[in-house]
């Protein structure tokens, strides 16, 4: 681990973000095991990349140039890579923090809980949360939906050597000795989609279920859903049952007016994921490629039926004219939705009264660990209060059967057994 003094262009203050200063914190002790009611599938949970991610990953003559963590002058600690430099913000990892240091601030490995970046350690949180798996995210380096191995780089082979090193690390030290713990999800190289559809195809022979990828790519500058650009991705997702994962923020836009505090960014999380459902539909992408499935992550559920009665009037209204592509589709847009979309929640409010509207068998359950937002170490507590009075068939349904239907992820019996007899 190096230690640089020059910061030069770093990347999150290129985007407004400056980490306040680093003092070192002091990480709460162990919770104890919570109570197990249920089954837990967890669709989206984050994991922050380790160190040694890319060591020995990168082809002989990149490997200098791969992503390496650095140690600031302050104590702090970073990931460089070529001119940009992100910060270790305790943001992105809360969990075992005090509350009171949830902040922007800069922090370091030592001083982050190990289950964030340590796979046995997760494990551990989540046996101590009651969680029998999860689907996880990257982290601020690559971005949300790997964007960042794209764009900062002026080299498409490191960019996507990079891609490949991430892939290849969390096959080999997360998923393939964790199979029954852990839903594999992976990033591809946005750059061309073929290369992304080489990733996909790869990555989906050895176990690879999903792919995160930027919820709206025109966004970023990159070419838009429509005109089949990224038609052999699609493909290639659609071919092997690969669903696209969509991350409310993987496309850096923010539903919050500019200038808002962070709080107001959060609460508005589902609009965001409610444009992208709109921008997808009106894309066609999900008809052309009838069997795709996408899945819309930290977005909550309640607005889907607001989404559905605006789609019903606009098609008989505004959307009403000769030249309407929904004609052309041969299908209502709400039946698309019902079908290739799929929706998750931390926090169900609402959405349990409205659940038959949206569709009991495309909600499944988050806990966003190590996330601000997250449940643990009480996702089985939050769940029992959440989902009282809802039948057994649909607590099953949200809480795993879903998810593991929908990324074909096999759930032992005797887990299913042990739960549902806490439960009883």
């Amino acid at each position: 681990m190096s230690t640089v003094a020059d910061k030069s262009a770093p990347a999150l203050q290129e985007k407004g973000f400056k980490p306040k200063a680093y003092s070192r914190v002091e990480l709460l002790p162990d919770p104890g095991p919570a109570k197990r009611y249920y089954t837990v599938v967890s669709v989206d949970d984050h994991l922050v990349e380790p160190p040694h991610m890319f060591e020995g990953r990168l082809p002989t003559k990149l490997q200098p140039l791969a992503p390496r963590v650095i140690e600031s002058p302050d104590g702090s600690q970073a990931w460089v890579w070529e001119k940009s430099v992100y910060p270790q913000v305790a943001l992105c990892a809360v969990v075992g923090r005090p509350k009171e240091r949830w902040g922007w601030e800069a922090t370091r490995f030592d001083e982050t809980r190990a289950g964030c970046y340590d796979v046995k350690e997760r494990i551990r949180d989540m046996d101590l949360d009651g969680v029998q798996a999860q689907l996880n995210f990257p982290s601020f380096m690559p971005g949300l939906g790997g964007a960042n191995f794209t764009f900062h780089t002026d080299d498409p082979a490191l960019g996507q050597a990079c891609v490949r090193g991430w892939n290849d690390w969390f096959f080999e030290e997360w998923y393939a000795p964790h199979q029954d713990r852990f839903i594999a999800s992976g990033l591809v190289w946005l750059g061309d989609p073929e290369v992304a559809a080489q990733e996909i195809r790869r990555n989906a022979k050895r176990g690879f279920r999903a792919i995160s990828f930027p919820c709206s790519p025109s966004q970023m500058g990159l070419p838009g859903l429509r005109g089949g650009h990224w038609d052999p991705m699609l493909r290639a997702c659609e071919e092997t049952g690969t669903v696209i994962c969509l991350h409310v923020g993987s496309d850096d836009w923010g539903a919050s007016p500019p200038g808002s505090s962070l709080e107001v960014g959060a609460i508005c999380f589902p609009l965001a994921a409610y444009r992208t459902a709109a921008d997808w539909l009106w894309s066609g992408a999900p008809v052309r490629f009838p069997k795709l499935q996408i899945a819309l992550s930290e977005g909550g559920i309640a607005w889907v039926p607001m989404l559905m009665d605006r789609l019903a009037y606009v098609l008989e209204h505004s959307a009403a004219n000769p030249d309407d592509q929904w004609k052309e589709f041969g299908v209502h847009p709400v039946e698309v939705l019902q079908r290739n979309f799929n929706f998750c929640a931390i926090e169900f409010g609402s959405g349990m009264d409205l659940r038959e509207r949206i569709g009991v068998d495309r909600i499944m359950v988050e806990t966003d660990y190590p996330h601000a937002d997250s449940s643990w170490p009480n996702t089985q507590e939050t769940l029992r209060k959440a989902l009282h009075g809802v039948s057994a068939s649909d607590v099953r349904k949200m809480t795993w059967e879903n998810a593991a239907r929908l990324f074909r992820f096999d759930v032992s019996q005797s887990v299913i057994d042990s739960s549902e007899s806490a439960e009883s």
